[in-house]
């Protein structure tokens, strides 16, 4: 017979906190409701996380992990043209599915406009970071001009991941694979088919 064990307060509050960030954003949800949701007293949280921003740091460091594992696995194998495509296949499934509110990311900056705000900066390194790989595959791809491409894909994917927050499951989003395909093969076209 196995055990399981129950999560701890800290994981309890960082789930919660990430449910609720993820729907209403940073701004409208307070202390008091992570906490009612959490099922935990307000010292609890304070003395998991100092502050609210150390709780939103917290959120945002483990969706950029969460991020990375779903576009690592929806890269899968194979060319890297291929594995672009599939990646964009797959941020249109995501994006109109009703788990998708959006990026984060991008409300962080929103919610947070000053650059000197550690949730502005993780945005921001964020989007650095998707930037750099999308280049680096669109290398790989043979790209013509990989960083031409790779801002092009990165604008896609942004506006997929606004339309998806706007729109729901009726999101224009579901279109970003084909668009994206196109774009694709347009700028590795007069180098080689991968």
């Amino acid at each position: 017979m196995s055990t399981v064990t129950a999560p701890s307060a800290r994981e309890r509050i960082l789930e919660s906190a990430s449910q609720l960030f993820y729907r209403h954003g940073f701004v409208s949800v307070g202390v008091d409701t992570i906490t009612a949701e959490a099922g935990v007293a307000k010292m609890s949280l304070y003395r998991h996380f100092p502050s609210k921003d150390d709780l939103i740091v917290a959120y945002l460091e483990r969706s950029n992990e969460q991020f990375w594992n779903w576009f690592d696995g929806a890269l899968g194998e194979g060319a890297p043209r291929a594995q672009l495509m599939r990646v964009f296949d797959a941020l249109g499934n995501f994006a109109t599915s009703p788990a998708c509110f959006g990026c984060m990311f991008q409300l962080a900056a929103a919610d947070f406009p000053d650059v000197e705000h550690p949730a502005n900066r993780i945005a921001l390194a964020h989007k650095t970071a998707a930037l750099e790989r999308l280049r680096d595959l669109a290398a790989q791809a043979c790209a013509a001009d990989p960083d031409a491409l790779a801002a092009q894909l990165l604008l896609l994917m942004d506006g997929a991941f606004v339309a998806s927050r706007m729109f729901r499951s009726s999101s224009p989003a579901g279109h970003v694979g084909p668009a994206a395909a196109a774009i694709i093969k347009s700028a590795t076209r007069r180098t080689r088919s991968a």
